[in-house]
């Protein structure tokens, strides 16, 4: 009984590199003995092309089919087949025909509507297939090595991966970062060019005083709504005095005619002789004007810039101590109209924070942030920040194959969140699990019993979902380059060992650190045991974990500044308040 020839297996495309011999197979039956012809893409019959297997090794790339016939005259063709040639190094001589990836998608900044394009090359055999992902979702019917995104907008914004595999296994391309440049701007009369640039300073952790839990998430939602109106924000936490007066010189570079300028500050304060004083971290108990800023001062430098608008907001209490010393040194200067002035209370008063729903908030910035934004825009000009976000980094551990992604967040000025992603799996590999630290160790000043929970809720709504997060505070302090150190703990999964693996990265001076504000200026050999360093401030445990105010309760930003109870003095001219004990 004669049967008609039938193809049972198809010969199988590949992608290879130059003069890498190739295999082509062809399987089929029929009646009797069968003849088998290869031609190639010109239809040209091939040399000694009459056997199912076809052998090859190729320059350039070529395609072939197969013609199986029988004594009958009964014929198939099989589908064309293509030996496709990448004239890319990488592959070793015992290759196997896994998939080795040549050309990886290269990140990009595209503008508004703009097209742009994405390709991934790889050699394998048989040839492999294609799949592309955004921010770790399929993308549909995107199977080519090539990606091309029409109109890019926010929506086509993000983290791109291809998966490249075939019948011997599955390999994932490198990240490419797709991120949307800003719109071009708008030309604008010169005359009318103005920058709008702020400070603000939260104090909460006080070594000597009672500790506060508001500034955190005033300062932080302060500077989004200033953000959202054009200026440039540096939002400090937890300064020392020469921290806040570092800060101040370099804010105050930044002004000039034309410029809109806000000082903003949470935080331990009082007045004393109709000026205005703010207490910084490291300020002793009891301390004295030279112990603290005056915001006068601040005001008088200010208004010297000749900026167009200076906004100072006081965030803090204005209660009246009689106090020795002399004044702080402040030159009059002629009256400017252009110095607007925002106080959380009146004279002789106390400023306070509540607990509001389960956040801790200042009763005046409560409310002043209902009143910031406003319809009017400011034109200005963009300068370039000296502040420094590290960006996007991936570390391989070699011996058991796993990537690891590190991103960054700017909570604040001085505050980098580091978030740690695992990447890719690997055979080798189960169960990992990472650490974080870094080198020097920058203390979470926000962590320990007692803290307020505003900084961990501004952790969970940064969008980031980590396998593990490091908080570093206090940057302004860092003396030289911060090193993140990255640990990985997995199981191996043919000889069930459980193994380390570490690697590091060098992120250089982040955020406010690269400013340098903590350079240590000569001091008398008398006075060192007064300078911070990194190390030391690491390890101070702060006395005011336990002056926290219960919730619920208003406190108040009055700055404790009397003598221990055995050292108190009846006298007028001591350190204590005209009224209003502290536990009040």
């Amino acid at each position: 009984m004669r049967t008609e020839v039938i193809i049972l297996q198809q010969p199988m495309s590949v992608c290879v590199p130059p003069n890498h011999e190739v295999t082509l197979r062809v399987q089929a039956i029929g009646t009797g003995a069968l003849n088998y012809q290869w031609f190639d893409k010109q239809q040209t019959e091939v040399a000694g092309g009459t056997e199912p297997v076809l052998t090859v090794s190729l320059q350039i790339s070529g395609k072939y089919i197969c013609r199986v016939s029988d004594l009958y005259c009964n014929y198939q063709f099989t589908e064309w087949v293509k030996v496709r040639i990448l004239d890319e190094p990488g592959v070793s001589h015992t290759w196997k025909g896994e998939p080795h990836i040549v050309i990886h998608p290269i990140s990009q900044t595209v503008k508004p509507g703009e097209t742009f394009t994405l390709k991934c090359k790889a050699l394998g055999k048989p040839a492999p297939a294609y799949k592309w992902y955004r921010n770790g979702r399929i993308l549909p019917k995107q199977t080519t090595e090539t990606l091309r995104i029409e109109n890019a907008s926010v929506d086509t914004v993000g983290s791109y991966l291809c998966a490249v595999s075939n019948i011997l296994e599955e390999r994932w391309s490198e990240a490419a970062e797709i991120e949307m440049a800003p719109p071009d701007p708008k030309p604008e009369p010169t005359l009318m060019a103005t920058d709008k640039v702020a400070l603000l300073i939260g104090n909460l952790n006080y070594n000597n005083h009672p500790g506060l839990m508001a500034p955190t998430m005033d300062v932080h939602e302060l500077a989004n709504l200033l953000q959202q109106l054009g200026f440039r924000v540096v939002s400090l936490l937890d300064l020392t005095l020469q921290e806040m007066q570092t800060a101040i010189d370099k804010f105050l570079q930044l002004l000039d005619r034309g410029v809109y300028a806000v000082f903003y500050y949470a935080g331990h304060g009082y007045e004393h002789s109709g000026r205005n004083y703010l207490v910084a971290i490291d300020a002793p108990r009891p301390y004295r004007t030279e112990n603290c800023v005056c915001v006068q001062k601040v005001m008088h430098n200010m208004q010297n810039k000749k900026a167009q608008l200076n906004i100072i907001l006081l965030d803090t209490c204005r209660k009246w101590y009689k106090q020795k010393g002399p004044l702080s040194d402040i030159k009059p200067s002629a009256p400017l109209g252009n110095t607007v002035y925002g106080y959380a209370t009146s004279e002789d008063a106390e400023a306070f924070e509540v607990q509001d729903g389960g956040k801790s908030s200042g009763i005046f910035t409560k409310y002043l942030n209902k009143h910031v934004l406003k319809p009017e825009r400011v034109t200005h000009v963009l300068e370039q920040v000296s502040v420094v976000l590290p960006c996007r980094r991936s570390l391989d551990f070699q011996y058991c194959g796993v990537k690891v992604e590190l991103s960054f967040s700017a909570l604040f000025s001085n505050v980098l969140v580091v978030f740690a992603s695992l990447k890719n799996s690997s055979t080798m590999a189960q169960d990992c699990s990472l650490i974080l630290e870094s080198e020097p160790q920058m203390q979470d000043i926000f962590s320990g019993s007692g803290r307020s929970e505003e900084m961990d809720s501004l952790l969970v709504n940064s969008g980031e979902t980590p396998d593990c997060t490091l908080r570093l505070c206090c940057l302004q302090r860092l003396q030289g380059p911060l090193v993140i150190k990255v640990t990985l703990h997995y199981t191996h999964t043919q000889t069930k060992e459980r193994l380390t693996e570490s690697r590091e990265l060098d992120i250089g001076r982040p955020l406010i650190a690269s400013c340098k504000l903590n350079q240590m200026k000569p001091v008398d050999r008398r006075q060192e045991s007064r300078v911070h360093t990194v190390d030391h401030m690491s390890n101070i445990r702060y006395s005011h974990h336990q002056n926290h105010p219960r919730p619920g309760r208003p406190c108040t930003r009055k700055a404790e500044n009397r003598l221990q109870s055995s050292a108190k003095s009846s006298s007028m001219s001591s350190n204590e308040p005209e009224e209003n004990d502290e536990n009040e």
